[in-house]
């Protein structure tokens, strides 16, 4: 499940997963999740997954509990974190967890960055979708018109909490693979996970 709180940032928790595909960085704002992504991601350190500059990530508040138990965090922030890693231990298992499953989903965003991430989330494990197929089906839940795959594409990278909400599974037209965070062999190792035959992919295209 998603939400989008409108209210006031409420001091943010973080702390690291390991999995299979490296140490993972989570966090919460203790009834949340807020982020998930792959520790030496890019957009990870720049705050560019909430859509902000570095500068605007910066919060007094904010406490980093690293790879710890999570001693240090409140209840709600701990029961997050629970479930975040039993979501992912059930991923790797191949045991095809639904996002149901996981905690409830409050990535930071815009709206339109909000509407793409909800069409994300519903993408079946095994499957994949192009970022035009996501636009026009963005565009018929407006009720018609046109919408440009490029700013679904923009959307897409800009998902913070990844693997529960795949952008993995979003790949361009035409055997293009797409980007993932700049990451490719983690997007192409995680589609193989599920199934999916990277043969009908033209990987020299990717990025």
């Amino acid at each position: 499940m998603m939400s989008m709180n409108e209210h006031a940032r409420r001091p943010i928790v973080r702390a690291t997963v390991e999995t299979p595909i490296g140490r993972m960085r989570m966090a919460s704002d203790g009834e949340t999740l807020t982020e998930l992504c792959l520790e030496d991601w890019w957009w990870a350190a720049s705050g560019a997954s909430q859509g902000l500059d570095a500068d605007d990530t910066d919060n007094d508040d904010d406490t980093d509990v690293g790879n710890a138990d999570t001693s240090d965090a409140d209840s709600g922030t701990a029961e997050v974190f629970r479930q975040t890693r039993e979501w992912l231990e059930a991923y790797f298992a191949g045991e095809h967890p639904k996002i149901g499953a996981a905690p409830l989903l409050n990535p930071h965003g815009t709206p339109f960055q909000h509407e793409v991430w909800d069409l994300v989330a519903e993408i079946p494990y095994g499957e994949t979708v192009s970022y035009g197929e996501l636009a026009a089906e963005l565009a018929e839940r407006r009720g018609g018109g046109r919408m440009a795959a490029q700013a679904v594409g923009g959307a897409v990278k800009r998902n913070p909490i990844t693997i529960i909400v795949p952008c993995h599974r979003v790949v361009g037209a035409r055997r293009h693979f797409g980007g993932y965070g700049g990451r490719l062999d983690i997007k192409a190792e995680l589609l193989e996970h599920e199934g999916v035959d990277l043969s009908r992919f033209d990987l020299d295209t990717a990025g």
